[in-house]
């Protein structure tokens, strides 16, 4: 079995028209789970960097078992108002309104390479959020990983010229 053939698609959600790509089989598939977080290390395996990044709240499932394997530390980025320390702030557009997203002020160290690890890669915006305030903060970014990319969605085009790979593409 492979992991794209676990992903479970769900028309219609959250609204019409819209057709969800459902990782929580994956997730809950002790194989599965394993061949995501495999198949991501290996998009990582031999790049030079400090940590892993990741995005409330898939982020953190990939994220932290990869920083283990990797031996890297990992830096949530959360919805605001969900970090405890001082923060940077990074408002963004959504197709359906605007988000904020937060990382603690200390998190990124001036000249800080960072992988960004999430769970999909639709219109890039989270990305493209996340990215401004790693380099804001005095940090570059190496790679983004992603389990999977929406291509009809154009992310990547979002993104500038940074490193992007996936391992699912619909």
């Amino acid at each position: 079995m492979d992991l794209k053939s676990m992903i479970r698609t769900i028309p219609d959600f959250p609204k019409d028209g819209i057709l969800f790509r459902d990782i929580t089989t994956v997730l809950q598939n002790p194989e599965g789970l394993q061949m995501a977080i495999d198949a991501l290390y290996e998009k990582l395996k031999g790049e030079e960097f400090d940590c892993i990044i990741g995005p409330e709240s898939r982020g953190f499932i990939f994220g932290v078992p990869l920083a283990y394997k990797m031996k890297k530390g990992f830096i949530p980025v959360r919805k605001a108002g969900k970090l405890p320390y001082k923060t940077k702030q990074k408002t963004y557009n959504l197709e359906y309104g605007t988000a904020t997203i937060e990382i603690h002020a200390d998190a990124i160290q001036l000249g800080q390479k960072v992988v960004v690890v999430d769970d999909l890669l639709a219109t890039g915006g989270t990305s493209k959020a996340i990215i401004e305030l790693i380099e804001e903060m005095g940090g570059e970014v190496v790679k983004l990983v992603y389990l999977i990319e929406l291509d009809s969605l154009k992310g990547k085009e979002q993104l500038g010229n940074h490193s992007i790979e996936s391992i699912i593409q619909y």
